[in-house]
Formats: structure tokens, sequence, C-alpha cells
């Protein structure tokens, strides 16, 4: 039971690190919160359904497809309100980030309606190992082996880019980035374009894992910033960890605590942090 716990919460863990990557990002370059984020998760995973199910694209070509136009919604997103309201103070910028997620949940209501879906019909036989203690499925392998794959990216993107470098520049002092004759604005562009990418694959590995529901972003937007804030606030690295050890704790709580008691986890986890080292365990404080 254990054993099946942990490879559950690898896999939860995994979808919440790769969220939590795009909002520690926005965090750490452009100070902010961005509580659109769990929508913008929501409306990845409805695009592939768009693609997939409705109009019977290959499911590789709707990842794509959806991850660009998230994307560029995250960028519209940035270009019409966010841009308006810099040197605001920063619980207007977070209320108008909530008034956003609102209108994007209320859009995939609109055009899909609040009735379950499913990327895949059909049930699929997982593959079971050491006398049934360990089941997966295909899915959930490929999702796991994607998610490394793209952590990876993200690795190699800010580590060996000049792109990436500029991106961590900025993240450390925004204006010494100026000053050094960084183009903010072309970094700004490819953080919102980094993080819709990784907000909608993240989305969509939800919905292969399990099903669609307009909500299903906004439920997540909590484990997400418990492992941001869990792993140090802005720092991408400590939002993978961060992510993995939520995914894994709520997972395992459920052999002491009712299933549906899980997100109260998170939210312990994230308390906790705070009060006793409020940086996280990789980044600065909050």
């Amino acid at each position: 039971m254990v054993l099946q716990l942990l490879l559950n919460g690898l896999i939860y863990g995994s979808i919440i690190a790769l969220g939590g990557i795009g909002l520690t990002l926005i965090y750490g370059i452009l100070n902010f919160g961005h509580f659109a984020h769990g929508d913008l998760m929501t409306l990845g995973a409805y695009l592939a359904y768009l693609f997939t199910v409705q109009l019977a694209l290959p499911l590789p070509f709707s990842f794509v497809i959806a991850g660009l136009l998230t994307a560029a919604t995250a960028n519209l997103l940035d270009k019409i309100l966010y841009k308006k309201l810099e040197g605001r103070d920063s619980v207007t910028i977070m209320i108008s980030a909530v008034g956003a997620a609102l209108i994007i949940r209320n859009l995939i209501l609109m055009s899909w309606g609040p009735q379950l879906k499913f990327l895949e019909r059909g049930i699929e036989m997982p593959l079971v190992f050491f006398d049934g203690l360990l089941r997966i499925t295909r899915t959930q392998i490929m999702i796991l082996i994607l998610s490394v794959i793209f952590v990876t990216a993200v690795h190699l993107f800010l580590s060996k880019t000049k792109l990436g470098k500029a991106m961590r520049a900025m993240s450390d002092n925004t204006a010494l980035a100026k000053i050094t004759g960084i183009n903010t604005e072309r970094v700004i562009f490819w953080t919102w374009f980094m993080s819709g990418i990784l907000t909608s694959s993240a989305g969509i590995f939800l919905a292969m894992d399990t099903h669609l529901i307009p909500e299903m972003g906004w439920n997540l937007l909590l484990p997400m910033f418990a492992a941001v804030i869990l792993g140090g606030i802005g720092n991408p690295y400590g939002a993978i960890v961060g992510g993995l050890a939520i995914g894994i704790s709520q997972e395992i709580s459920t052999m002491f605590i009712a299933a549906s008691y899980k997100p109260a986890v998170a939210f312990a986890i994230m308390i906790l942090m705070l009060l006793v080292k409020p940086s996280g365990l990789m980044g600065k404080k909050v």
C-alpha cells in the first residue's frame, strides 16, 4: 500500500511541480502571485480536449497546440491587464488576477459545461508489479517520463541559454538587469510563454490521469502555492522539490485521514514552512 501511495504521490507531485515552476518564475521575475495560474492550467486541458476528442486530432498535436494557445493567453493577460497595473499595490494586482481566473473559468463553463469529461475513453489495464503491491498504467509512465523531460529542459534552458541566464539575472535584481542592458520586456514575454507551456502541460497530464472539470486548476492552486513556498518562492528548482514533497505527503496522508482532507495537508505544510523557515528550502524570504 505504501509503495502504491508513493507512486501516486510521485505522479501527482510531478504535475504540481510543473505548474509550480511557472508560478515561481512569474513571482521571481514579476514579483506577484498569479492567482489565475490554476485556471490557465484548466484552459490548457480543455483545449487539448477540444482538439483530441471534439476535433479528433492526435494527442501529441493537440498537446502542442494547446500549450501554444495557453502561452498566448498568458501573454495576452499580461498585455491587457497586468501591464496596466504596474506600480499598483500587490492587493490590487492579486484581486485582478482572481478576477481573470473567474473570467477564464466561466468561459470554460460556457463553452464546455460543468460535466465531467475525459481525454481518453475506456479502461486502461495497469501493469502489475510485486504481486499486486504496485500498479501503474502506461499513461502514468508517460506522464512521469514527460515530466522528467520538461524539468530537464527547464534546467538546461535556465543554465545554458542566454535568455535563461537573463531570466535568472532579472529574478535576482530587476534594476541591475536593466542597467546591464538586458531586454526586460523580452524576458517578461518569454516568462509568460514558458509559464503557459508548463501549466498547460500540467493540466493535460492531470486530465490524462483523472478527468476534466472546470475547477480542476483552481483546486490545484493551493498545492502549487504550497509547493512554491516550501521549495523557496522564486526558485524553479525549489518548486520541483516542493511539488514532489507536497504530492507524496498528500498521498501518504490518506493512510491516516480521509482523502477529502488532502488539501489541508498542503495548507498545513505551507503554514508550517512560513512559521519555521520563511525562505523555504531553497529560496529567499517570503
